[in-house]
């Protein structure tokens, strides 16, 4: 409920929601400071309003069916640049220099802007509206090496000197996705603490089950994020082989199930030995994909329809039932 118009705001981020919230308040506060940690590569956003006919052919269903698989298979692609092809990724990280290019026209701004790092290291932005409100004369973008040294009860102190008033300052650093993705205590067989499994980095079968946690499955867990289309699919993915378990423990008049040591190693290993080949890990960035270990622990390396593979049918030999 806060009234922002009119005064003198400081962002603190540049990811996702900073990326929402500049755009959104800039034409109307006197004052927007933006500290920047790190650029981010932004591409357009493609969204349009679907036309008259184009909306009643939503309603036939193989119409509807038809574009539903188009959409999937041209989000699919996608981690044919992420993974598999480095041609594909410079012509995508091309695309987005063009957008910043035509966009931000004075080239000091447009050099703080640009990244270091290869698209897709870290999150792709995607916006029409990001870079022309860093533009607008009433916004200053700071850089790392004019990041924030301390804060005092009228404004910000900075590296370089400056002490800027400010009378909003908005926390838009993100969230704690890998080390942090289960803050509550859950106790497995013998005591066993998740906190402790996961002390080098988190870790599961399909990313939703552990050795020593009978019945505990975890949805969107170690590496089951996706970084090309939505996660609606891994999750549905997800629930096939949760389903599976629950109804194999039930035909068998039995009270638990869990996977294997060694089949959860070895699956494990396969998801680090496959993001090797990816972006998120060898595109010279730190992003919150990565734990502190260094592993990326968000996103799954490959098509969604592999996951969606192997976790189509339970494998019983990787799993005890008692």
């Amino acid at each position: 409920d806060y009234d922002y118009r009119g005064k003198r705001v400081a962002i603190v981020g540049s990811g996702a929601s900073a990326v929402q919230v500049i755009p959104a308040i800039a034409p109307d506060v006197a004052q927007l400071h933006v500290f920047q940690r790190t650029p981010h590569w932004v591409l357009p956003r493609a969204d349009r309003l679907f036309g008259p006919l184009q909306r009643w052919l939503l309603g036939v269903k193989p119409a509807y069916k038809l574009l539903r698989w188009l959409i999937y298979w041209q989000f699919e692609t996608r981690v044919i640049a992420f993974k598999y092809s480095r041609p594909a990724i410079r012509m995508v990280q091309r695309q987005a220099l063009r957008l910043l290019e035509r966009q931000v026209r004075d080239p000091a701004l447009r050099k703080k802007l640009t990244p270091d790092f290869t698209i897709g290291c870290k999150r792709v932005l995607l916006s029409n509206t990001y870079y022309p409100a860093l533009t607008r004369p009433n916004v200053t973008l700071h850089t790392r090496e004019q990041g924030i040294t301390s804060l005092d009860e009228r404004g910000i102190n900075t590296q370089d000197g400056q002490h800027i008033e400010v009378d909003l300052i908005i926390w838009s650093t993100g969230y704690d996705a890998t080390d942090g993705v289960i803050s509550y205590p859950v106790s497995g067989k013998n005591a066993v603490q998740l906190r402790d499994v996961w002390a080098q980095y988190p870790r599961a079968y399909l990313g939703t089950s552990l050795p020593d946690f009978p019945n505990l499955f975890i949805v969107t867990g170690p590496n089951t994020g996706i970084g090309h289309t939505s996660a609606l699919f891994i999750i549905e993915s997800q629930m096939n082989y949760i389903l599976d378990c629950i109804r194999t423990v039930q035909a068998k008049g039995l009270r638990s199930i869990e996977v294997r040591p060694e089949a959860e190693r070895t699956y494990t290993e396969m998801i680090h030995r496959e993001m090797e080949r990816t972006v998120w890990k060898s595109g010279g960035c730190h992003s919150w994909y990565q734990s502190k270990s260094g592993h990326v622990i968000a996103m799954f390396p490959g098509f969604s329809f592999s996951y969606h593979r192997l976790t189509r049918a339970l494998k019983p030999a990787d799993h005890i039932l008692s």
